[in-house]
């Protein structure tokens, strides 16, 4: 989902954001993953990068695709579409004003997802309550 900018300050692109992915050195804070990096992840999520896999099939014989990445196969055999790593930057206290750079982390997006996913549930509950006209009794 896009990034709604209208929710932060002016100089989120401009100074925050670029200050948090340097302060983490553009990797994510919790899996280690590169920003802008090139790959594929297997069935639990791990993250092969290109090179890694293209190195080690050139210089050691090994084929990711027939081990780890089995299950990145499409319906045809071919090895599914890879994907780019981009950082994004988290508040670790789901709190777009809090701006501390404590409360800030650069996530890959898996990280970033996995991170908020009870508050997005929790913001889900809400919004289906609303739209239904319900409201709490206690």
């Amino acid at each position: 989902m896009p990034c709604d900018y209208k929710n932060y300050p002016d100089n989120w692109k401009s100074e925050i954001r670029p200050a948090i992915l340097e302060r983490d050195n553009h990797c994510c804070k919790f899996c280690g993953v590169e920003n802008k990096s090139f790959g594929y992840r297997d069935i639990n999520g791990k993250f092969y990068s290109w090179k890694l896999i293209d190195d080690d099939l050139h210089n050691d014989g090994y084929d990711y695709f027939s081990n780890e990445l089995k299950n990145c196969y499409d319906k045809k055999g071919n090895p599914t579409k890879g994907i780019t790593i981009c950082l994004t930057i988290a508040h670790l206290d789901h709190n777009t004003k809090n701006n501390d750079y404590e409360n800030l982390a650069a996530l890959c997006q898996r990280c970033h997802l996995n991170y908020d996913k009870d508050y997005h549930r929790e913001n889900t509950r809400a919004t289906i309550k609303k739209k239904k006209g319900l409201q709490n009794l206690f």
